[in-house]
């Protein structure tokens, strides 16, 4: 994938545009993710909830962190683009966190800080593609969108009874997806003069979107067959999910010899 869009390969020719990772990094991962959860079945310990919210919070704070160069430094030198995608970043973490906070308050009646911090980073991801292409405004735009698509897309993880521990797919998949047709949508010259093409609501043709979209298909589905195929031939040669008494034990003491937590 790194190739095919940032190395002169397929993707490239079709003239897919992908800033810092939303088919290279998320898309996939969140498509690879699935296809996991599905060959590897559920656990058979159901977990209560996040172990520590302290700890996720902190984690989120740090992911968000780096997140600047793993955007802003995809432009590998410092210039308005640089700067934009900084700003874009920020921008659409802080709205998709702050939708996803008050959806759970609609919704669920609670406003629930692992909302918050889950929205953020899938505002974080579904910039990704786009950070280096857009105005603040469509980075708004794209920050709101996230923060309703992919909380929808984890409640359906959650009703199909998906094992996705950590919502790679609802978060990472379909805000790495969300963001890649929404840069077919806001892509502008004005933003990054080094792209010849405009996205189709900022007075583009459909053109350009519709590459965006076929883009993010056949990836998807590459990803997908590739990764369950891939587990397949894994499983052959040594276990990809362990033992349901290895699993009750705790995996820290099946597979490390200790843990990490003395429990009641």
């Amino acid at each position: 994938l790194v190739h095919m869009v940032w190395g002169g390969g397929l993707l490239a020719k079709w003239g897919v545009l992908d800033f810092a990772g939303g088919i290279v990094v998320h898309a996939s991962a969140g498509m690879a993710a699935l296809a996991s959860v599905y060959f590897v079945g559920k656990r058979n310990v159901i977990e209560r909830g996040p172990h520590s919210i302290p700890l996720v919070a902190l984690g989120t704070g740090l992911l968000w962190f780096g997140w600047y160069g793993f955007n802003a430094g995809s432009e590998c030198k410092v210039d308005a683009i640089t700067a934009q995608a900084f700003i874009n970043t920020d921008v659409a973490a802080s709205f998709a966190g702050m939708t996803w906070l008050f959806l759970a308050w609609i919704l669920e009646k609670k406003p629930k800080f692992i909302g918050l911090l889950t929205g953020s980073v899938a505002g974080l991801a579904t910039i990704t593609p786009a950070a280096g292409y857009v105005t603040l405004a469509s980075a708004v735009i794209i920050g709101i969108t996230s923060g309703i698509v992919c909380y929808f897309a984890v409640a359906l993880k959650n009703k199909l009874k998906w094992d996705d521990a950590l919502d790679v797919w609802g978060v990472h998949g379909v805000g790495g997806s969300i963001g890649i047709i929404m840069l077919g949508l806001f892509a502008t010259k004005a933003v990054n003069p080094g792209v010849n093409i405009e996205g189709w609501l900022v007075g583009g043709s459909p053109g350009f979107f519709l590459t965006q979209l076929l883009s993010i298909v056949l990836v998807c589905t590459y990803c997908s067959l590739f990764t369950y195929g891939m587990l397949y031939v894994i499983n052959r040669i040594t276990p990809v999910k362990v033992t349901k008494e290895e699993e009750v034990a705790g995996l820290d003491n099946s597979l490390l010899g200790e843990i990490a937590y003395e429990q009641d």
